[in-house]
């Protein structure tokens, strides 16, 4: 990607816990690209991984397949934003146009790419991740294949969020819920909230979740959730197969990564049900298999989200099916305080955060 002589602000990953406001090449928009204004950017819990012990997702020493880069990277793949430029052969969106970005980088030409499942590509990656810019920078460019119009009626800030709902979005769609069934979700973080606003788009019967937070379990319970279970005090299984005519959940949604959390899900499923893993694990976890095999339980991995999910998000933000959205936004910063009021607020006061919002220059 091509950059011109003149500068812009971008926050950069460099390494563990090094973070810095870098002063770098704005990037020239060519052929089949849409360069972006970034409104609002979301600080993601895989941005706050990388900080914490990265680089991991990150190409640090082998330059990523698909955009040759290393770190230093510029973080930010939660984001909405102005077109600035459009490249020759662009037809689909013009400039001035509101956007966001579904930030998943493919090759399009690999076996899962040809099966119509770009987010499960060889070679993946994510624009704020692995390279071509990111949303905490005042400009980017990115294929066009990556815009995503916003309607009119969604706020910018809102539309930051769709990457983080369209997560939930897809966990929901690829998983075998019925509107019918009763369901577990594990965690009131932002991406167990985004479960459950899915859920609630969809009508589902009953919706239980255990999380530990007082204060997200307030979240979990504004969101929409039926029941609120606390791990550390009440029998999570004995109480699931008690809302759940004494069988268990049909479908349960992992969105913690922790392992009594997953002995105890398994264990509330009940015969020939799903747990749907979203989490992303800091470690191995281990379980027996004679646990699904008895009753035929199912376990399966879901990763991030289709192009139509993120497309579906947005038409549910618009239509009304997705109410409380804006309500994940509990904190709104500059780009000059990403480190201190941003990462270091998610690392000291998580339990009172759910999403933290970037401003950036495309803001009106």
């Amino acid at each position: 990607m091509s950059t011109s002589k003149e500068t812009m602000q971008a926050v950069r990953f460099h390494g563990k816990q090094d973070i810095r406001l870098d002063q770098i090449p704005i990037p020239v928009c060519g052929a089949g690209q849409v360069k972006v204004k970034p409104a609002w950017c979301g600080i993601c819990g895989s941005d706050l991984h990388e900080y914490l012990g990265g680089p991991n997702l990150c190409p640090s020493t082998t330059p990523h397949p698909i955009t040759g880069e290393t770190v230093p990277l510029t973080f930010g793949h939660e984001f909405s934003g102005i077109v600035e430029e459009v490249g020759a052969g662009v037809d689909r969106v013009t400039v001035g146009e509101r956007v966001c970005v579904q930030p998943i980088i493919y090759d399009g030409d690999c076996g899962a790419c040809r099966e119509g499942t770009p987010n499960c590509c060889y070679k993946n990656g994510f624009v704020g991740l692995s390279g071509w810019g990111g949303g905490l920078s005042e400009h980017l460019v990115v294929p066009e294949y990556a815009i995503v119009k916003v309607p009119d009626n969604v706020p910018l800030d809102v539309a930051a969020l769709v990457e983080p709902l369209a997560v939930g979005w897809h966990a929901v769609n690829a998983s075998p819920f019925k509107p019918t069934d009763t369901v577990l979700v594990l965690g009131g973080g932002p991406i167990g909230l985004a479960v459950i606003q899915a859920l609630k788009a969809r009508n589902a019967h009953k919706i239980i979740v255990s999380e530990i937070s007082a204060t997200r379990k307030r979240y979990a319970k504004d969101f929409g959730a039926d029941v609120v279970l606390d791990p550390t005090k009440d029998d999570i299984v004995a109480r699931v197969r008690e809302e759940a005519d004494g069988q268990g959940v049909h479908v349960v949604f992992d969105a913690a990564g922790v392992q009594a959390g997953l002995d105890q899900a398994i264990q509330s499923l009940r015969a020939r049900g799903t747990h749907v893993n979203i989490a992303i694990w800091e470690k191995r976890c281990s379980f027996s298999p004679n646990d699904l095999v008895f009753k035929e339980r199912r376990y399966m991995g879901v990763a991030t989200y289709l192009p139509s999910d993120f497309q579906e998000v947005v038409d549910a933000l618009s239509d009304g099916r997705l109410t409380l959205a804006s309500k994940m936004i509990t904190k709104r910063i500059e780009l000059d305080e990403v480190v201190e009021e941003g990462f270091k607020t998610l690392i000291e006061d998580k339990e009172n955060q759910v999403k933290i919002l970037v401003k950036g220059s495309g803001v009106m």
